[in-house]
């Protein structure tokens, strides 16, 4: 029987480096390998396979059509290798080795200070590698491999995935005092000036979340949507640009320390959005997820 030469997980490693970093030196440092020692790898690649898998340039990669799906081939089998490690270290100590773990921007700043600790407490031999970006990127990277959970708020479409609520974040409207002389408990969605909304540029969910909640299409059209970040935001509202709508956990966490803004809960019945852990689906280490999204909602 003929001997079959397969490709090697390392020869593969070295494809999806290339095809995410876009560059030979990018792609190496990823792979810790020198440069000539990944282009030798791909080369064998594709001798090994018989097809021309990147066309090189002095300034561009360019995958061909071939390369393209046999790369996209590559990050699947390399997901899977890493799962029987999963599988090994879900039968031994429950959440330990390292876990990659996608978190949004209107998360990350003002949960993470108060989660990590505990979990380098409670779990010493875990070791998560996080990565802050929104929602749909997020779920991009877990369909792909590229992380294993993905902290965000919901509703949002993430595709087939396994998912544990935490606890829902209630939304508030901030403004400065003269802007509501009345000061009302709650704020109306009716009484929001969609002239003077300042809400996050599109990619982030919390706009999303924000405008459902208010009901009103045309704030949807009117709001002055410039902020890159919630911080960027609070500091237009300080400064009389506008008003805007915060999430709870941004007002706990201090966002509006040292400001003159003003923040009253949203009236609208579904003005919260719910904080969850999400995963693929019969994922090896479903136990590990579980036992994390615990962690999460106890340490908040």
């Amino acid at each position: 029987m003929a001997a079959t030469y397969l490709p090697t997980l390392k020869q593969l490693q070295y494809l999806v480096a290339l095809k995410d970093a876009g560059h030979f030196g990018r792609a190496a440092d990823a792979c810790f390998v020198t440069q000539s020692t990944l282009s030798a790898g791909l080369r064998e690649l594709e001798t090994l396979i018989g097809v021309t898998l990147v066309e090189r340039t002095r300034r561009v990669v360019r995958f061909t059509p071939l390369g393209d799906r046999i790369a996209d081939k590559a990050r699947r089998v390399l997901r899977e290798a890493e799962e029987l490690g999963d599988i090994a270290r879900a039968a031994g100590r429950p959440l330990s080795g390292e876990m990659r773990m996608s978190v949004i921007p209107t998360i990350a700043p003002f949960m993470l200070p108060h989660i990590l600790p505990r979990l380098r407490r409670d779990y010493p031999d875990l070791k998560l590698f996080l990565r802050e970006e929104p929602s749909g990127a997020a779920c991009e990277g877990l369909h792909n491999g590229r992380t294993d959970c993905v902290l965000l708020a919901l509703p949002f479409a993430c595709g087939d995935v396994a998912s544990h609520p935490l606890f829902d974040d209630r939304l508030f409207v901030a403004y400065q005092p003269q802007d509501m002389p009345s000061d009302p408990p709650t704020i109306p969605a009716s009484l929001i000036d969609e002239t003077r909304l300042l809400l996050l540029e599109d990619g982030h969910c919390l706009k999303d979340h924000a405008l459902s909640a208010c009901n009103r299409p045309e704030l949807r059209a009117e709001a002055t949507m410039l902020g890159t970040s919630l911080h960027t935001i609070v500091q237009m509202v300080d400064n009389g640009l506008g008003m805007t709508m915060l999430p709870e956990m941004a007002l706990k966490a201090g966002i509006l320390d040292h400001t003159d803004i003003v923040a009253r809960p949203l009236d609208a019945d579904n003005a919260v959005r719910r904080i969850a852990l999400v995963w693929r689906r019969a994922s090896p280490r479903e136990k590990d997820f579980q036992l994390l999204a615990e962690a999460l909602a106890e340490a908040r």
